[in-house]
């Protein structure tokens, strides 16, 4: 592909995600069902969540949220990483590529929030349970809820607008199955410090305020349980909230790891297969934790699937 230095939105670039072809079709096969099983998972528990009345409440409502949101979350790489596993490296567009960085890091801000949002949700329902019903009732969610994305999605657009002014004066390969920042980044031809500081900035104004409200709202959660004299009221209050740490720190630690640290050229080809934890395995692992953790949306499911009524 001829390539004239200097150029930036007016080239294409070209996608890849591995030299080895004997790899390619199981690799397929195995992000196809991973893929086809976080599509389908979180789907059923969006519709268990709208379904069963006894799921009817902003905990729930938090989950299939988080569902939505890994579906959209998943569907920004898994298809292209599927198309390029089968046909192998292909051509996209500059601009395709900066819509694809930018929903896919509004999503990733979405997520940070939706997770800090969720667990105040936890915190008020075991450190003030007789307030909850007032505290956290179907308005408060949905503001929460819609604070969220319009965030997530403002918060972005700085970065983005910033990158796609950016000159590339080398070979526009990129070595990733999606429009990575740090991928993009290697490619361009100007001192990335600024680039670097802004990476910094805007985990620091979303994603470490969000990381340390939800820690905050743990260390009241874990100290309340520890004051509980049963262990039996012990481990029925941790429950509540086990899912929802295992999922926090799945995601804070792999995205905070990638993002929150200087790009380089040694650690890119790390980065690419880092992706797949959290683009990839993470949406696929968040409806097993919550499904097979939690006995309502078991007995739910079971009540939706088999039509019983108890």
């Amino acid at each position: 592909m001829n390539i004239d230095n200097h150029s930036h939105h007016s080239t294409d670039l070209l996608l890849w995600f591995s030299n080895a072809p004997n790899l390619q079709k199981p690799l397929f096969v195995v992000f196809l069902l991973i893929y086809l099983f976080t599509v389908v998972g979180n789907f059923l528990i969006i519709m268990v969540t709208c379904i069963s009345r006894e799921l009817h409440n902003p905990m729930y409502y938090f989950i299939g949220n988080l569902s939505f949101l890994d579906i959209s979350y998943s569907s920004v790489t898994q298809p292209q990483l599927l198309s390029l596993l089968v046909a192998g490296p292909r051509v996209i567009s500059f601009q395709a590529c900066i819509t694809q960085l930018y929903v896919f890091m509004s999503l990733a801000c979405t997520e940070f929030l939706s997770l800090t949002a969720m667990s105040y949700d936890r915190y008020v329902a075991i450190c003030k349970p007789l307030h909850y019903s007032t505290l956290m009732n179907k308005k408060v969610f949905s503001q929460l809820a819609a604070t969220s994305w319009v965030v997530g999605f403002l918060d972005p657009l700085a970065h983005t607008v910033v990158i796609s002014k950016l000159p590339f004066c080398r070979p526009r390969v990129l070595n990733h199955f999606y429009c990575d920042l740090s991928a993009l980044l290697n490619l361009s031809c100007v001192d990335k410090f600024f680039i670097e500081i802004m990476t910094y900035v805007v985990g620091s104004v979303v994603a470490l305020p969000a990381f340390l409200l939800t820690l905050i709202s743990y260390v009241f959660i874990i100290s309340s349980i520890l004051q509980i004299t049963s262990s039996a009221g012990r481990q029925k209050a941790f429950s509540t909230c086990a899912s929802h740490l295992t999922v926090v720190i799945l995601f804070y630690g792999t995205v905070l790891v990638m993002h929150m640290r200087p790009s380089s050229q040694n650690l890119l080809a790390q980065d690419k297969y880092l992706s797949v934890l959290y683009t990839a395995i993470i949406p696929m692992l968040n409806p097993l934790i919550y499904s097979l953790r939690n006995k309502d949306v078991k007995k739910a499911l079971l009540k939706i699937t088999t039509g019983k009524k108890n």
